[in-house]
């Protein structure tokens, strides 16, 4: 038995979920709600980095996806599903980037207002993104706690209804159809890996795959310097983000509840990777995919280079989260 599965016993059996998790009916149903407003993005293959790796690899690009990264799946599900009462007021979140852009553009689809809180840490390639879709940006100190007690304060000024970027199953169920596709794509996947912050496109990812598929693994990866969800689910429960200090800066957010429960009885096992490896990663999809990937987008390559034993001579389905930086600012750039 190869030693990845040592770990299987992470799969708790846990007592359902306070709340109802989204289903693939959930998941199908928002492929069909937001077709109109995001791309089917390629699956892309590279003979080089297979032989790096030891195993087939298959890149689900969302990098290639409206506003640059997956997020648009969610924020689109989210928003085209609100009733026509509740989208009067405009739409609020917050989000170190990508979500925020995502809210901004579905927010202008649906022709509504959005409001970003955007922590004053996150790029400013993002922020600008966002404000070029609409978005009325915030800057709020970068704690979880400030972004939501300026939420709270514009829902109280405007009205606007909360997407919230993970503790949401619209959300979430928009972000699985990343999975969806890739999985009824490539019909040979033993694995299938994304990022987890928040655990929104890892509870999603986890959904979709395990659905089409009982027998495929789902492997979440996160930095070892935003390790929250690694130790929550070897510690049975949540445990707070204790730092962030990472490159891949659209995964500096803690797990809630809601997906807390779906990848602790969905998701195989949470790898985690230093900087140097995800900086390692990016650079390779850059030289042989010949694609730009941001650090948050490389981490899953960076997780099968980092546990190469773990995934030898498997067909894995990775997802390319997003391609948004800062070219001035590239992570091997001092």
């Amino acid at each position: 038995m190869p030693r990845f599965w040592t770990l299987a016993s992470l799969r708790l059996v846990t007592a359902p979920a306070s709340t109802p998790v989204p289903t693939l009916a959930d998941i199908r149903a928002a492929a069909v709600r937001i077709a109109p407003l995001v791309h089917r993005t390629p699956v892309l293959t590279s003979t080089s980095l297979d032989v790096l790796c030891g195993a087939r690899i298959f890149f689900k690009c969302e990098n290639f996806q409206r506003t640059g990264s997956f997020k648009i799946r969610g924020a689109s599900n989210a928003i085209m599903s609100l009733t026509d009462e509740q989208a009067a007021c405009g739409v609020v979140t917050h989000s170190s980037g990508n979500h925020a852009s995502a809210v901004a553009c579905a927010a202008r689809h649906r022709g509504v207002p959005s409001f970003i809180v955007v922590p004053e840490n996150a790029p400013q390639a993002k922020i600008d993104t966002a404000a070029g879709f609409g978005g009325v940006i915030s800057l709020c100190k970068p704690t979880l706690e400030a972004r939501q007690e300026m939420v709270d304060d514009i829902q109280e000024r405007t009205g606007a209804a909360m997407v919230h970027p993970y503790d949401n199953n619209d959300v979430i169920a928009g972000q699985g159809t990343a999975a969806l596709e890739l999985v009824e794509e490539i019909t040979g996947l033993e694995i299938v890996s994304a990022p987890v912050s928040g655990g929104g496109l890892l509870s999603g990812t986890a959904i979709a795959a395990t659905s089409l598929r009982p027998a495929i693994r789902v492997v979440g990866a996160e930095p070892v310097n935003a390790d929250d969800a690694y130790r929550s689910i070897r510690a049975g429960s949540i445990q707070p983000l204790l730092h962030s200090n990472t490159i891949a800066d659209g995964l500096r957010a803690a797990l809630c509840p809601r997906t807390f429960d779906i990848i602790r009885s969905r998701v195989t096992n949470i790898l985690t990777v230093d900087e140097e490896t995800i900086i390692e990663a990016m650079k390779l999809i850059w030289r042989y995919l010949k694609i730009v990937v941001e650090p948050s987008g490389a981490v899953p390559l960076a997780m099968v280079l980092a546990h190469r034993e773990r995934f030898a001579g498997r067909h894995v389905g990775l997802i390319l989260t997003g391609g948004n930086l800062d070219l001035d600012k590239l992570p091997w750039q001092h």
